[in-house]
């Protein structure tokens, strides 16, 4: 398994590796606080923006970490973020996870399909046994979104995480494994369609 910065092109969607020149693009439409609703930490300024990019990048540095700019194909526009995180290469698998798209963008397509283009890579390229998704145990819409992807409910982490607001969130994890990849893969691609 070797996990290294790739762009993954789709017709909706770009994911390219993440630099610090996107923090400044993903300020202009990434402050909205509906966003980081869910998400353990609060961006709410360029400059949180900015230490959010750093940090992303000093866990890919580490070697748990591949993150993505988001990007929408049709006008080369960053809009989000996401990312390979918890990487076990011994055991051959990854996480796509703190992921956010811009409010003007959710509901479009775009996530399904970079969705779609991690866990094809993932699957494929990378040769992963099993992807695992995340999201707050309360975020039904989130919850939702994962389950419409084809992923399978596995379980709540109880008091898995502590938010920037000192809430105790327990999260909820779900999984595609290779087994399932087929099957989920002809999904998704009809849901592109």
């Amino acid at each position: 398994m070797d996990v290294k910065p790739v762009t993954l092109s789709g017709r909706f969607a770009t994911l390219v590796p993440l630099t610090r020149d996107h923090a400044a693009p993903l300020s202009e439409v990434g402050l909205d606080p509906s966003l980081w609703k869910w998400i353990p930490i609060k961006v709410r300024t360029p400059g949180e923006m900015a230490a959010y990019v750093d940090a992303a990048l000093g866990d890919q540095e580490r070697g748990v970490s591949l993150p993505f700019a988001t990007i929408e194909a049709s006008t080369g526009k960053a809009i989000g973020s996401s990312r390979y995180m918890n990487i076990d290469m011994p055991n051959r698998r990854v996480e796509i996870g703190a992921t956010w798209i811009a409010p003007a963008w959710q509901r479009t397509g775009i996530n399904t399909e970079a969705k779609y283009l991690m866990m094809r890579h993932a699957f494929e390229v990378l040769g992963c046994n099993r992807v695992e998704l995340k999201t707050d145990a309360l975020n039904e819409r989130s919850r939702n979104a994962i389950l419409r992807i084809g992923a399978k409910q596995e379980g709540i982490f109880r008091k898995h995480v502590v938010c920037h607001d000192g809430r105790i969130r327990d999260s909820v994890y779900f999984s595609v494994t290779i087994d399932e990849w087929p099957e989920v893969k002809a999904g998704l691609e009809a849901k592109l369609r």
